[in-house]
């Protein structure tokens, strides 16, 4: 390509006889260029625009005639070409918790960064056909019907070109589409940041590329409230709550399988070993030491956090990660009381062990469920506590056994 600063514009000329008769004619170098319009208003505003990019300093292509910043703009690849070649390349590698924010970041920002003609979608149906059947390479080839073809096909058309980035009021509005929710309300902190995060990421990729100059996000801010980070009190129980929860749950779906005793030990699991909810569900027989007498030890080297399965390797709702944080094959070794080895010993004597010795599974021997573990600690907590404590934030989630762990 070759660019120049020499340019130089003739008066806007009339051919009678034309369906567009007024011409904006200018010259590079000595090559020269035409465009013709309908109107003389629509000429003297192309000129316009041609001549503001020359008085700025912006150099033109010789033989296009395009101020360099235009022809980038008509020859970019379109913002949803580039993010799903930013997710194909980030996916291999990614946990599916990661491939999954990932993909819904850049569904919120796909589903607002389009052109503005008529005959748009709803944003719903954006971000659904972007997070099933655009962004993931796993889904990609599926079968739509009609009306997801229809939007789809809206979408290819109308995604603007990724190099309208470089506008910053393009961009601020891509921020203000992230911040917030479907209906309309402010999104959380920490959901805004994380998809922050995403698209950051992406364009400092698409600068890597040099698809566009600079990553105007290192520049442009956006007031957004702030992220509590501290653990709220209120939600930690204590050692006689704790005891009173995994009471109640063994009384949970006695007449179902024993489902809520198979769940005592995995919760008693999250307290005494401060064991994350995935990692509890990943533990094995062989990860544990559990003597007759004393202290034991688990070493937790697995996690197994749901995340559906178009975002899993295995195609399982599962996935299957090393430890939060950590290396792949880093292990993080746990020493537990007696409370809990004897707990552990009779939960392997009563249910035995499931498949590769895992001691916690569902009843057809797979990974237990997010929503089936859920739905015992909330029949639990009804059991073991009072109207108002129920109402209450008081453990109301299993991970909330991790943080009275550590207040332990």
């Amino acid at each position: 390509m070759s660019t120049t600063f020499k340019v130089r514009f003739w008066e806007i000329k009339k051919r009678a006889g034309r369906k567009r008769p007024y011409g904006v004619r200018w010259v590079t170098e000595t090559k020269e260029h035409s465009e013709w319009y309908v109107t003389k208003a629509l000429a003297a505003s192309r000129l316009s625009e041609l001549s503001g990019a020359a008085r700025a300093g912006e150099p033109f292509d010789v033989d296009t005639g395009l101020p360099l910043s235009e022809l980038r703009r008509k020859n970019s690849v379109s913002f949803l070409q580039f993010s799903q070649s930013y997710v194909d390349m980030k996916w291999s590698d990614a946990a599916a918790k990661t491939r999954a924010s990932t993909v819904e970041a850049l569904a919120t920002a796909g589903a607002e960064f389009v052109k503005d003609v008529t005959g748009r979608p709803e944003v719903t149906e954006l971000r659904g056909v972007l997070i099933r059947n655009l962004l993931p390479p796993t889904t990609r080839d599926l079968k739509l019907d009609e009306e997801q073809k229809e939007v789809v096909a809206w979408l290819v058309r109308n995604s603007r070109p990724l190099y309208d980035v470089t506008d910053a009021s393009a961009v601020r509005g891509l921020l203000d589409a992230l911040a917030t929710k479907l209906d309309g309300k402010s999104a959380a902190a920490s959901v805004y940041q994380r998809k922050r995060a995403v698209l950051f990421n992406m364009l400092s990729y698409a600068v890597e590329k040099e698809l566009i100059p600079d990553n105007l996000l290192t520049r442009i801010k956006r007031k957004a409230s702030k992220v509590v980070e501290q653990v709220d009190p209120r939600v930690v129980a204590n050692p006689r709550q704790v005891e009173q929860l995994l009471t109640a749950v063994t009384y949970v779906g006695r007449r179902n399988a024993d489902r809520g005793a198979h769940l005592a030990a995995f919760f008693a699991t999250g307290y005494y070993a401060a064991a994350r909810p995935a990692e509890g569900l990943a533990l094995r027989e062989d990860d544990c030491t559990l003597p007759e007498d004393g202290w034991g030890m688990l070493v937790l080297g697995e996690s197994r956090p749901a995340a559906g399965k178009r975002r899993t390797d295995s195609g399982e709702v599962h996935d299957q990660r090393s430890l939060k944080h950590r290396g792949r094959k880093e292990v993080r070794p746990v020493p537990i009381p007696p409370v809990l080895v004897q707990i552990l010993r009779e939960h392997i004597e009563r249910f035995g062990v499931g498949r590769g010795g895992r001691l916690f599974r569902s009843p057809n021997g797979g990974v237990v469920s997010y929503s089936t573990y859920y739905r015992v600690w909330e029949e639990a907590r009804r059991y073991a506590f009072t109207p108002a404590q129920v109402t209450s934030p008081l453990a109301g989630r299993p991970y909330d056994l991790r943080h009275a762990a550590v207040s332990l």
